[in-house]
């Protein structure tokens, strides 16, 4: 069993005309606690025999300190997307090398933007992560960046006006959280020339505001035009993805990824969900589509301390239960 639990939420993606998801969110317990087994789920329901409460087989409590909430995001509508629902031999063309979005996806993009904005989710947000190609951190700027670039302001802005031929304006690197680009997330890695990445050279020109200092080399040395990577080597890549996140201080994390990672890696965590769960969380993603989840910390691989825990200082001391008070005055009525 993993030592990580997601808990999930969906926003369905925008719809073809670029409309925000207008469903509300509501956080659903993913994965079983430590020790229970899959025939726990099938073991009659515990009752308290005081209030005749059934007592909850499939709820958990965790401490706030041991999760982080991330919301995963597909990028939006890419080129090869539109080319290799028409033809899958074209997800072989080298015209499609590091595929970016097409005018729809833009729109997909704006949609989710004011979703976000809306939904407060933007203040929410401490760290952004790409995954390192065109289309990602296109959609990645493009819903959690700042306003239009202004000229005249000394930070440089997360994407430049006009970005390989996409006719879109600058987008400011202000008032967002910061960015950083990282391989692990990216897609399945090889054969397919629209997953190949260019040089972090060439992309620091395009996106000077995102950290690339993450990635070692500047040309792209995972992919490879003859091994396509495996599905189960990307779920593997995916589960350490996620115990890296808990190197991180950062508890709200957005993560713009591709459907691929992001089905295969979720999958791989939700085997051992209730099926109706396991449904939800691993089913494949729309473009531009966006889930929140909670990690779980369960193997205290995170060292951070409660932020919002009081121990109730005052005053000082610490005050018996009632029950533990009474066996205590009776045990000393029987000493005297």
């Amino acid at each position: 069993m993993s030592s990580r639990v997601l808990c999930s939420t969906t926003v369905p993606g925008p719809a073809a005309a670029g409309a925000p998801p207008s469903s509300s969110s509501v956080r659903v317990q993913v994965g079983l606690p430590p020790g229970r087994g899959a025939k726990s789920r099938l073991a009659p329901p515990l009752r308290c025999a005081s209030s005749g409460m059934e007592l909850g087989a499939s709820t958990a409590l965790y401490p706030l300190h041991r999760c982080k909430t991330i919301y995963l995001v597909r990028h939006a509508q890419g080129i090869h997307n539109v080319a290799g629902e028409k033809d899958l031999s074209a997800y072989m063309s080298h015209d499609l090398f590091d595929a970016q979005l097409t005018a729809l996806g833009w729109n997909q993009v704006d949609g989710l933007r004011e979703h976000v904005k809306k939904s407060g989710l933007a203040e929410k947000i401490e760290l952004v992560i790409s995954s390192p190609l065109l289309r990602t951190m296109q959609t990645a700027v493009g819903v959690f960046g700042g306003e239009k670039y202004t000229d005249g302001v000394n930070s440089p802005p997360l994407m430049v006006e006009n970005a390989r031929h996409s006719g879109r304006p600058a987008v400011s690197s202000l008032n967002c959280p910061p960015f950083i680009a990282v391989e692990a997330c990216r897609e399945h890695l090889g054969v397919h020339p629209c997953d190949q990445r260019r040089s972090i050279t060439e992309y620091r020109t395009l996106f000077p505001a995102i950290d690339f200092s993450l990635i070692e080399n500047d040309e792209d040395v995972l992919w490879e035009p003859d091994v396509r990577e495996t599905n189960e080597a990307v779920a593997l890549r995916g589960m350490k993805f996620l115990d890296w996140l808990w190197t991180r201080e950062e508890k709200e994390i957005a993560i713009v990824s591709h459907s691929g990672f992001l089905f295969h890696t979720l999958s791989m965590y939700s085997k051992e969900c209730h099926p109706t769960i396991r449904d939800e969380v691993s089913k494949h993603f729309a473009n531009c589509e966006l889930r929140s989840m909670v990690l779980v910390d369960r193997s205290m691989l995170g060292s951070y301390s409660p932020r919002f825990n009081y121990p109730g200082k005052i005053p000082a001391g610490l005050h018996l239960p009632s029950d533990i008070a009474d066996k205590k005055h009776l045990e000393e009525a029987e000493k005297n």
